[in-house]
């Protein structure tokens, strides 16, 4: 019987080092990754902040820095339009976030769990909204209304926020039940719970974190939307995004500015309160575990 000889390795290769490739985490130290990092936070974040310094800016022309004033603020705070339209964007906000969440929030967990004839085409259907240009989706909206005859005011405003942002609650929820276990349904229906025992105390907890991130998008996108609000909202019942855009169409005033601050601190508690929610959804599941 032959024997084979097996090479081996020589002294100079088990004594070479292997470079072992840097964790992910690691390479937020390189220092040309942290210098494209500030930019591109510089590039985001410059404007909004320009915006704010010149809200306080005590100058009308708003081109240079000529002191610093309240004024403008108390001017904006004392415009009675700037109140209805701000009231309109939150009664619209809101109603347009219920419907959206509840409707997208059941779509999502359909999308997830059940099997049926043409879920892909309606899928990509369902996904239309947010793929297509938010123009074509205001054209479309304006010809819908214009053939039913129905006239233009925050209902319509509303309806088409909802047509607008359940999709996006919808993939953020579907994502969110990717990683659901239905052993735990299952559980709870051998324990003798019935169906809805179970959503309410099983699937719905799960379901909160995506269901609270959800609303708050919706919500964010139908305060701050503009170019769909523009088209389908009715000469009497313009929103706040609409008020300033008449605004500037005339002048870029600290006026302006400091309504577009009171815009962004709305926006920022929204978000501040949904992501407390989250975390206390996420807190309370960790505890249940």
């Amino acid at each position: 019987m032959t024997s084979i000889a097996v090479p081996r390795p020589s002294a100079d290769a088990s004594a070479r080092p292997t470079k072992a490739r840097p964790a992910p985490l690691e390479y937020g130290r390189r220092r040309w990754l942290q210098t494209i990092m500030v930019l591109g936070f510089i590039f985001l974040y410059a404007p909004i902040l320009t915006l704010v310094a010149f809200s306080f800016n005590n100058s009308r022309r708003n081109v240079t820095w000529e002191g610093f004033t309240f004024d403008y603020y108390v001017k904006a705070f004392n415009n009675r339009s700037l109140h209805d339209t701000l009231w309109n964007s939150l009664v619209v906000a809101f109603w347009s976030t219920l419907v959206a969440t509840i409707i997208g929030s059941l779509l999502g967990l359909a999308l997830q769990r059940y099997r049926f004839p043409g879920k892909g085409p309606f899928e990509g259907l369902v996904h239309l909204p947010i793929v297509i240009p938010e123009i074509c989706m205001a054209a479309a909206m304006l010809v819908f209304f214009a053939r039913l005859d129905m006239p233009l005011g925050l209902l319509t405003v509303i309806v088409s926020h909802i047509a607008f942002s359940f999709p996006f609650v919808a993939v953020v929820v579907r994502s969110r039940m990717a990683g659901f276990d239905e052993s735990l349904e299952e559980a709870s229906r051998d324990l003798g719970a019935s169906p809805w025992q179970t959503f309410f105390n099983v699937t719905l907890p799960y379901m909160m974190p995506g269901v609270t991130a959800g609303a708050l998008l919706a919500f964010t996108l139908s305060l701050d939307d503009f170019l769909i609000t523009f088209f389908v909202s009715g000469p009497a019942s313009p929103t706040f995004p609409v008020k300033i855009y008449s605004m500037v169409r005339q002048s870029v005033t600290p006026e302006v500015n400091a309504a577009s601050t009171v815009l962004i601190l709305v926006t920022l508690a929204v978000t501040a309160v949904g992501m407390w929610f989250q975390s206390r959804s996420g807190k309370k599941q960790i505890g249940h575990g």
